[in-house]
């Protein structure tokens, strides 16, 4: 195979990745999207409803680790397309549910099913790229997460409101239902591509998979987590309250959910120009400090409701820009043989920081009946992904 062909294949490969995993995004934005007619109908809180956004991420707490340590006996394709299934099956049983219980099953269903994509589709590009433009390849790969967003806060807002929010929850099934057959039908890994056959007398070529991380790893990784699950966790409230925010200020429902997308829909360019941006200069850590200073100003004018459009703009072109820069550390921080056990302690302290965040969002939006209260949390969140960088670049350079 040649460089060029090999150059194309990793890029179709980062496409098929991305149509598939826009699947999670909109899979996760079901609830928040319909969440006045699901509180209507079921009779929940506002806390109530953060813990359904937030229980979608609580399994990857006992499951992001063994799930890695499954890459060592089970291909990633085969993972992935298990993961979607079962997203598939959480949302058909939250699409049937009339109560808190059976809705938070299906979500805790639906979170399985994202730990496993989640570590494994990311494993799946970094394994592509590895030293090949890979903050470029990462930013693309994780604005497939807004991209299905984005198709969610305006879709399920639309289809709840013509057809009942039941069927929000079903055209996700039915998204991560095809995105399980394509993977099974497209994806191949690196290894697999015509014409490469690994030496059969070196096994340095293609080295085994070993859960042995070393201290450095460990530092390296639980410092790249807690960037990623702070930047995250902000992101969440936004998506979450920012909406209601506007509401408050005089927007219809739909209105201020489309405003609000804007954001979700410009940070697919913005990420892979940032990453690309990244990848050129070698001033990732500056750009990152730019941007999330830029997010926290956006999140504060949030109440200024005459900026709406121009806030929700700079929220997503420049605020939420560096996130193909912040996945781009686990490739810095584990080596490749121990990527999948790295990938599963990496989320396990992701999930950590999301799962409990919507919930604490809601509480204090129940709390004092002001939306921007849960606005704030995301602000802190915000700066402490700054001071979680901070430490992972020490930590770098004390070892």
């Amino acid at each position: 195979m040649t460089a060029a062909s090999g150059g194309s294949t990793r890029w179709a490969m980062l496409g098929l990745v991305f149509a598939v995993r826009a699947g999670l995004g909109f899979q996760f934005q079901t609830v928040a999207s319909v969440g006045d007619p699901l509180a209507s109908d079921l009779g929940l809180s506002y806390a109530e409803l953060g813990t359904l956004i937030g229980v979608f991420f609580l399994p990857g707490l006992v499951l992001a680790m063994p799930v890695g340590y499954a890459g060592r006996y089970v291909s990633d394709k085969q993972l992935v397309a298990l993961g979607l299934a079962s997203l598939a099956l959480g949302a058909g049983v939250c699409a049937t549910a009339t109560a808190f219980g059976p809705m938070t099953f299906g979500r805790v269903l639906c979170g399985v099913g994202f730990v496993v994509c989640t570590i494994f589709m990311t494993k799946m590009i970094a394994d592509w790229f590895t030293g090949k433009e890979i903050a470029t390849a990462m930013a693309i790969l994780v604005m497939s997460w807004p991209f299905g967003i984005a198709m969610g806060q305006v879709g399920h807002t639309w289809l709840a409101a013509a057809m009942g929010w039941q069927w929000a929850f079903a055209a996700a099934a039915l998204y991560s239902l095809a995105g399980a057959v394509l993977t099974l039908a497209a994806y191949r890994p690196p290894a697999a591509s015509p014409g490469v056959t690994p030496p059969a007398t070196s096994t340095a070529a293609v080295p085994s998979a070993t859960t042995g991380m070393t201290r450095r790893e460990w530092k390296l990784v639980i410092l790249a987590a807690l960037v990623w699950g702070c930047f995250n966790a902000a992101f969440i409230v936004y998506l979450s309250f920012a909406s209601r925010v506007l509401i408050a200020g005089g927007y219809g429902t739909f209105e201020a959910a489309a405003v609000i997308s804007l954001a979700s829909w410009v940070m697919i360019l913005s990420g892979a120009a940032c990453g690309q941006l990244a990848d050129r200069t070698g001033k990732s850590d500056i750009i990152l400090y730019i941007c999330l200073v830029v997010a926290m100003v956006s999140l504060a004018l949030l109440p200024q409701t005459n900026l709406a459009v121009p806030v929700a703009l700079a929220f997503g072109l420049v605020g939420m820009a560096p996130a193909g820069l912040i996945m781009a550390l686990t490739s810095q921080a584990v080596a490749p043989e121990r990527r999948a056990f790295g990938m599963g302690v990496f989320f396990s302290i992701f999930f950590l920081f999301t799962a409990p965040t919507p919930t604490i969002a809601g509480w204090l939006y129940d709390l004092s009946g002001d939306p921007f209260r849960p606005i704030l949390l995301g602000i802190a969140m915000f700066g402490l992904t700054m001071v979680a960088n901070v430490g992972f670049r020490m930590a770098q350079r004390r070892t």
